[in-house]
């Protein structure tokens, strides 16, 4: 018969499954905050049209540098099931047509897609950007804020047939905006000259501008670029001499 209490093996159960229980929830939290896809800096990056599209046999149109996207520093593709939805953004396509364009398929949302899915899904772990609406409507917002084109165009940093020092260039930038940028270049066989390519600005969390870090071999092949050949941007050389390629069929100015 049952004297109403429980055997001595039953509550040292029940006290094990506690402390496991209590131990589960504290690995949890552990997990949650070493996750590897919690990021602390954002990298917003543009490309220089018509670098892009001497490789990539594409026509660029634009005269002015154009959005490639807005990239969490840590975590990629976070979220599979999370699709990519252009009705969501309707308000914002006229400004992402003209700011950031598909350079190689200008008619698809392609680009915009697989932007999200990589960096997007990453981005939104924050709150002021969880939603597509929010995720590029700040992209957009901190391109116009930077106005890199503008800036560069009234310390007389302009396409030309004529060569620009990289410490010039890389000066200006960071004596405007005060925050370390990441220039990226293109280096043809030969090592005689470098052709500009792509610049990284970065902001804290906060949306605050902040250094960018990087090494002096960080690549980015363009097969990262919706599977486009295998062509690569690198760190710009210090020492060589940078080209910063006109328009196609439009003077240098």
């Amino acid at each position: 018969m049952s004297n109403g209490k429980l055997p001595d093996v039953n509550m040292t159960s029940l006290a094990l499954v506690v402390l496991l229980c209590l131990g589960c929830g504290l690995m949890s939290s552990s997990f949650v905050l070493a996750s590897p896809h919690m990021w602390s800096k954002l990298i917003l990056t543009q490309h220089w049209p018509s670098t892009f599209c001497s490789m990539e046999h594409c026509d660029p149109k634009y005269d002015y540098w154009t959005l490639h996207g807005l990239w969490p520093d840590k975590g990629q593709e976070c979220n599979s099931s999370w699709h990519f939805n252009v009705t969501l953004i309707q308000d914002l396509l006229p400004d992402m047509q003209k700011w950031w364009p598909d350079l190689i398929t200008p008619a698809s949302s392609e680009f915009w897609q697989y932007e999200w899915q990589k960096h997007g899904t990453c981005a939104a772990k924050a709150e002021s950007l969880n939603s597509q609406h929010k995720y590029f409507g700040k992209v957009l917002e901190l391109y116009h804020t930077l106005d890199l084109d503008g800036v560069m165009k009234k310390f007389n940093i302009v396409p030309s047939e004529t060569y620009y020092a990289f410490d010039h260039i890389e000066g200006i930038i960071l004596n405007f905006y005060s925050v370390k940028p990441k220039i990226q270049c293109i280096h043809p066989k030969g090592g005689k000259v470098q052709i500009l390519g792509q610049i990284e600005i970065c902001f804290n969390s906060d949306f605050q501008l902040a250094n960018c870090e990087h090494s002096e071999t960080d690549t980015l092949r363009l097969t990262d670029f919706l599977n486009v050949k295998g062509t690569e941007f690198s760190v710009c050389d210090h020492a060589t001499p940078v080209y910063y390629p006109p328009l196609k069929g439009k003077p240098s100015m």
